[in-house]
């Protein structure tokens, strides 16, 4: 049960900076440095926003999660404003098709 008003809870997601997907890119941090690769960073300036990037390689990752990019798997859409998630979820599915393209 959601403890804050629709109104409340649309201001708080409006402040979300969705620059990470934490829980699936710490992960893939933690896998690449248990298998001790190395030369990656994050944050780096990259048309698309890659999520990590090998400079010496010229290889760019992008960690798609499960909810913000539509995985038929695991994406369970939120029941309030339905609308608007599926649209955003949407655009991010045609944008991930675009950069993916690039």
């Amino acid at each position: 049960m959601d403890t804050v008003t629709k109104e409340q809870r649309s201001q708080i997601m409006a402040q979300v900076n969705g620059c990470q997907n934490k829980s699936t890119e710490l992960v893939f941090v933690k896998l690449l440095r248990s298998l001790s690769i190395h030369g990656w960073r994050r944050k780096y300036p990259l048309q698309g926003h890659p999520d990590f990037v090998f400079p010496k390689a010229r290889l760019a990752v992008f960690i798609d999660g499960c909810f913000w990019h539509g995985c038929p798997r695991h994406c369970r859409m939120p029941l309030d404003n339905r609308e608007y998630w599926v649209q955003k979820i949407s655009r991010n599915i045609e944008r991930d098709k675009v950069g993916t393209r690039q």
